[in-house]
């Protein structure tokens, strides 16, 4: 395990179960100009692309909030598996989202990510919440499951 890399991914880790919206004006203190962001919505390049996709979170989500549980290093790069919610409740009636997820992070040899993929399940953190898609995936679940 390099120290290096594991210096890095304790930076990364503090700066996004911290982050607010003026932090976004920071990203270019841990990601590269040209690094990649992707999850299950988005596929981006570029300092301004990630932060327009953080911007849109924070549009969406009223109290957004990542939750580090742990983290592994390989060589220069880290997995982090993490908690995100948007909200303490949902007394709005909007969808209150409460996803746990991995993300793979790849650092260069400066230590600022270089890519980032988020891997989470869309249908059963999102897609669930919504009354006539929940029913329709019951029925593919059924019919797919063993």
């Amino acid at each position: 395990m390099s120290e290096s890399t594991e210096t890095w991914a304790r930076r990364y880790a503090a700066f996004f179960s911290e982050l607010s919206e003026p932090d976004l004006e920071r990203l270019g203190e841990i990601f590269e100009p040209e690094a990649r962001f992707k999850d299950p919505f988005n596929d981006v390049t570029g300092l301004e692309e990630i932060r327009r996709v953080f911007r849109h979170m924070f549009r969406q989500c009223p109290k957004p909030r990542f939750y580090l549980h742990s983290w592994a290093v390989q060589g220069n790069t880290a997995f982090f598996h993490w908690r995100f919610t948007d909200r303490e409740d949902d007394a709005d009636g909007r969808l209150r989202l409460d996803v746990d997820g991995v993300s793979r992070v790849l650092f260069n040899e400066a230590g600022r990510a270089v890519s980032h993929v988020d891997y989470w399940d869309p249908a059963e953190y999102l897609y669930d919440q919504i009354p006539v898609v929940r029913g329709i995936l019951r029925l593919l679940r059924r019919r797919i499951g063993a």
